[in-house]
């Protein structure tokens, strides 16, 4: 059985087709201002005998393809699960929202939170600041890294801390140490969340911010606990609304 998922999230579109369960083939689209147009160029020519959708976009997807939908809580926790069976807590870091999932030892949801208010600790407020500070956001976590101190981050909203962003560099303050600072504000939030829900244990990793390897070296440091992270962390609530088209 082919069973697929596409994630619609704000900044990028994720596919995966499942051959009985096991991955066969992933794809992956910017957003874009037409996500239903891309999400419809994304499946072209892809072979599935079920799909369901996810993510912010799964109404139009819903809409335009006449397919079930399921919450991204579900999505990713069931993804989360697949790639790590066993593990109880999840975080998922995307372009615009964070999230923490605490799981039954069967893997049900049992318990989360949700920051999709604002783009505060997420991969879109990274991208702006590193954009401010002239990196690209693909080599923002190893510039961070490469700095020797934080300098303190005092506002984590993107257009306050964008604003505190363009002072520091006009004082002359050093790039790296604000990024590094940028980046330990994000981790700072995101080990909050984890606190509240899921205090204890390893954690699963998940989102395209998880792909930044000096913010999975600050979760570790700062939480005290183990952080998994799948190839394509990106892929895991597309990956996860896949096995569950399967098994609906």
């Amino acid at each position: 059985m082919l069973s697929a998922g596409i994630d619609i999230g704000s900044r990028s579109i994720e596919c995966a087709v499942l051959e009985n369960g096991k991955i066969r083939e992933t794809r992956k689209a910017d957003t874009g201002f037409d996500p239903a147009g891309q999400a419809k160029q994304l499946i072209k020519g892809l072979e599935f005998d079920v799909i369901l959708a996810t993510g912010y976009g799964r109404n139009l997807f819903e809409i335009e393809h006449d397919a079930p939908t399921i919450t991204e809580i579900k999505a990713h926790a069931r993804g989360a699960f697949y790639f790590f069976p066993g593990i109880l807590t999840v975080l998922d870091i995307g372009g615009q929202d964070s999230k923490v999932m605490k799981l039954s030892e069967s893997g049900k949801v049992i318990k989360f939170e949700m920051n999709d208010r604002c783009a505060a600790g997420t991969g879109k407020f990274l991208e702006i600041m590193a954009k401010t500070l002239g990196f690209t956001i693909e080599n923002f976590g190893n510039a961070a890294g490469a700095a020797k101190k934080d300098l303190k981050i005092s506002s984590m909203c993107t257009v306050f801390a964008e604003s505190e962003v363009t002072s520091l560099v006009a004082k002359g303050e050093n790039t790296k140490e604000i990024a590094r600072g940028l980046h330990t504000a994000v981790v700072k939030r995101a080990v909050s969340m984890l606190n509240r829900v899921s205090p204890e244990g390893p954690v699963v990793f998940t989102g395209g911010v998880a792909n930044n390897p000096f913010i999975i070296d600050l979760l570790s440091q700062i939480s005290k606990r183990e952080i998994f992270v799948p190839d394509k962390p990106e892929m895991n609530g597309a990956v996860g609304a896949a096995l569950l088209a399967m098994e609906n």
